[in-house]
């Protein structure tokens, strides 16, 4: 064991973790905390017969992982490792302690290549670890063998995961598949093209997913692969991003999730807080929420049918929960569908007699198609203020189950500061990348309200800008 004095950098890692400095600590002041930090080494060059040095390291990554103790890291030296047997290739590292992870991250500059066959089940398996952190790997399959899961976690309950600047694509079943986790941090990682989904896992049988960060993250194009070919594979719904019901808490931050042949980012459990995200041209729902005291803020949802031009009966924004008097709000939110013929939101659709409390504020719906009005059941409890509305293919903006239909004549009847007129953005996507941003003379421009409103917009731009808060995800 050693000790080491906290620089700003080892601190912010400690914050990261959930680690706090005793009251006064500032960038210059010194802190001591032990860490245990052996560090081991493999190489496509070495031998599993030698130490595991730097100058006569280990031959796979498997064998490597096998050999740490809690607090030890594992650098995995730039080059391509083949994983077939089971289980001797799967990395499976020991559980750490607080204040000693197990790490294990590629060589820095050069991330070594985990390429998977023989239909082995998983690269990594955390089942049951704690305080483990993976970082700068590459997963994805040997030359279009069958392969299934990047990293799992699916049998034993697991906690304190991170998970860095991984780039896992082009497996059969699920990138990141986890049952039950608490304290989970996926950081800048690029998950693509995965048969099952990008970030996703069974119905928990602990609690399944609890206070869980993403962050910095595209979870993209699941479906779009299975192997060895273009897919679809035997899921027919593949999310980048889906999991089962929880208590939460889940963030979803920054993140992209498009042109998934399911939906952008499904999350059933409580206390889910979408923000600063592009949801985008995926083929079923948008997002879907169905777990109370869950919000959107700052997100841009548009396109759908993963570019193709056909009616579905998906939507772009989905709200349905089993619970009570749940609420839910959309802050600042820009939506957009071109195709018609299926309702830009449902709320409470299959749950028409469960109230819920929906508050909407400062956010664009434009729907270019016929049949589009936003759908809210009998039971919802809606408070709407400052929105603007543009549904140029339909007469009807919003149906309140059997108690009332708005035209767009009837906007004001929502509730204050509401709109209709034509957003004027820059270029909607429908397959394809869109600008969103306003243009000049756009009436979303200093026509929203403070109250809610985030101090940033997706970009990261100050609100306001000018004289007054701007509706949508971009402020002008």
């Amino acid at each position: 064991m050693k000790t080491f004095i906290l620089t700003p950098g080892l601190i912010a890692i400690a914050v990261l973790c959930g680690y706090t400095a005793s009251a006064g600590v500032t960038d210059h002041a010194k802190v001591a905390v032990q860490f245990e930090t052996d560090a081991y080494y493999v190489s496509p060059t070495g031998d599993n017969s030698n130490p595991g040095s730097l100058g006569e390291p280990w031959a796979t990554p498997g064998f490597g992982s096998r050999q740490l103790s809690p607090g030890d890291t594992l650098i995995i030296l730039g080059g391509r490792y083949s994983l077939s047997v089971f289980d001797d290739c799967i990395i499976t590292p020991p559980s750490g302690r607080r204040f000693a992870w197990t790490t294990i991250k590629g060589e820095a500059g050069s991330p070594p290549i985990l390429a998977g066959s023989e239909n082995l089940n998983r690269a990594v398996d955390l089942s049951g670890r704690s305080y483990i952190w993976i970082e700068n790997l590459e997963i994805t399959n040997d030359s279009g063998a069958l392969f299934r899961d990047g990293i799992a976690a699916t049998g034993d309950p697991s906690s304190h995961i991170v998970l860095k600047n991984l780039d896992i694509h082009h497996l059969d079943e699920f990138g990141i598949d986890i049952g039950d986790v608490s304290d989970l941090k996926i950081i800048d990682c690029t998950i693509t093209h995965c048969g099952f989904g990008a970030v996703g896992g069974p119905a928990g049988e602990h609690g399944g997913w609890r206070n869980v960060r993403i962050i910095g993250c595209s979870l993209s194009y699941s479906g779009h692969y299975y192997q060895g070919g273009p897919g679809p594979g035997p899921y027919d719904r593949p999310d980048g991003f889906g999991i089962a019901s929880s208590s939460g808490p889940i963030e979803i931050e920054n993140t992209i999730a498009e042109y998934n042949r399911g939906d952008g980012l499904d999350s059933k459990a409580e206390n889910t807080y979408i923000h600063e995200c592009f949801v985008a041209n995926n083929s079923c729902d948008g997002i879907k929420l169905r777990g109370g005291g869950s919000r959107i803020e700052n997100v841009l949802v548009y396109g759908g049918s993963d570019g193709n031009p056909g009616v579905t009966p998906w939507a772009a924004v989905v709200i349905g929960t089993d619970d009570t008097g749940a609420i839910f709000d959309l802050i600042n939110v820009t939506v957009d569908d071109a195709t018609g013929n299926n309702h830009l939101m449902y709320v409470q659709y299959d749950q028409p007699n469960v109230p819920i409390n929906l508050t909407v504020v400062n956010t664009i719906f434009r729907a270019r198609g016929p049949g589009s009005q936003i759908y809210l059941a009998d039971a919802v409890n809606f408070v709407m203020g400052h929105n603007l509305f543009y549904f140029p293919g339909s007469s009807m903006i919003l149906q309140h189950g059997s108690i009332r239909d708005y035209l767009s004549t009837d906007v004001g009847d929502l509730g204050p500061g509401n709109l209709y007129g034509n957003p004027l953005f820059v270029d909607p996507g429908f397959g394809s990348d869109g600008d969103y941003h306003l243009q000049a003379g756009c009436p979303a421009i200093d026509a929203g309200t403070s109250i809610l409103s985030p101090s940033l917009d997706l970009e990261g731009q100050p609100r306001p800008q000018s004289d007054g808060y701007d509706i949508g995800c971009y402020e002008r």
